[in-house]
């Protein structure tokens, strides 16, 4: 099984065609905290069981990375993209068009796979993608099902769906992303996973709209190109001054509460209580990755 040294949550996800043995071989060494190996539509319609074979042979043959590691499977075709293969050397599956039900038959033939694989059964987490309005209605439900990690968000998709005409900086979707954003913290699973821009060569662009995303509640975002990848990473890894101030807030929050008190202020007279004290162990927490090192 792939595995990370870090303990924090990914913060990239970069895709990568299945049926593309040479980016297969170069992926690891991108940068991304996060691979997501995709058999849907980045593989044509007719290359899908050779992108399957590709697949399993590269997995078999895959030392362990320092990435976190993902395959994006067909929606009603789970059956056919879960292999042994996929159960013992994933950390998990990307279920795009994701509704409860579909959600559910993707953790049934997980743990068929992973009984016949003699692999521990409920070990493969899944991403559910909301990209659908009845996906989008029923989120909360989503993120409740067992094996969830975390929820991503398909913004192209679901403006098709609902026949939305976003400009360019997507702000019609905020109130979207935040229902995804609370249903999310309402299951107690990771902060969710934002979409991919499309046009990886505005890096300004991608920083200011991926900065947006962490204001909403978001901590990782997809990448389609590993020129967006250092720039995802910058924007959700606090700055050394944001760390600092976290742990002199946590310092000052111990002391005081050595001392029986469960409010204190920060350097500028503001109040600080348990609230504040979440949040600065919530930077303190996507501090702790180490950096990546691109090739």
């Amino acid at each position: 099984m792939p595995g990370t040294s870090n303990s924090a949550p990914p913060r990239s996800y970069l895709y990568v065609p299945a049926d593309r043995p040479e980016m297969l071989a170069r992926a690891a060494g991108r940068g991304a905290d996060a691979l997501i190996i995709d058999l849907e539509d980045a593989v044509a319609a007719g290359q899908k069981e050779s992108a399957r074979r590709a697949l399993a042979q590269w997995l078999t043959g895959q030392p362990d990375l320092r990435c976190e590691l993902w395959i994006r499977i067909n929606p009603g075709a789970a059956r056919r993209d879960i292999t042994d293969a996929v159960v013992r050397h994933v950390t998990g599956v990307v279920i795009p068009k994701a509704e409860p039900q579909t959600v559910a038959e993707v953790h049934a033939v997980l743990s068929a796979c992973e009984d016949a694989a003699g692999v521990t059964v409920g070990r493969t987490q899944t991403l559910p993608l909301i990209e659908s309005a009845r996906g989008l209605q029923s989120a909360a439900e989503t993120a409740a099902t067992p094996r969830v990690a975390r929820l991503g968000f398909g913004e192209a998709d679901l403006a098709a769906d609902l026949g939305m005409a976003p400009g360019p900086r997507g702000d019609e979707f905020t109130s979207l992303r935040v229902q995804i954003v609370v249903a999310s913290a309402a299951a107690s699973i990771g902060a969710p996973v934002g979409p991919a821009a499309t046009d990886y060569r505005d890096l300004a662009a991608l920083r200011d709209s991926t900065q947006a995303l962490l204001r909403q509640g978001f901590r990782a975002r997809t990448a389609i190109h590993p020129a967006q990848i250092s720039t995802i990473n910058s924007a959700f890894t606090p700055s050394p001054a944001e760390v600092a101030r976290a742990r002199r807030l946590l310092a000052a929050f111990d002391e005081a509460t050595r001392r029986g008190d469960g409010v204190i202020a920060d350097e500028r007279g503001r109040m600080v209580d348990v609230a504040v004290i979440r949040s600065a162990r919530e930077t303190l927490a996507r501090a702790a990755r180490e950096p990546a090192d691109p090739q």
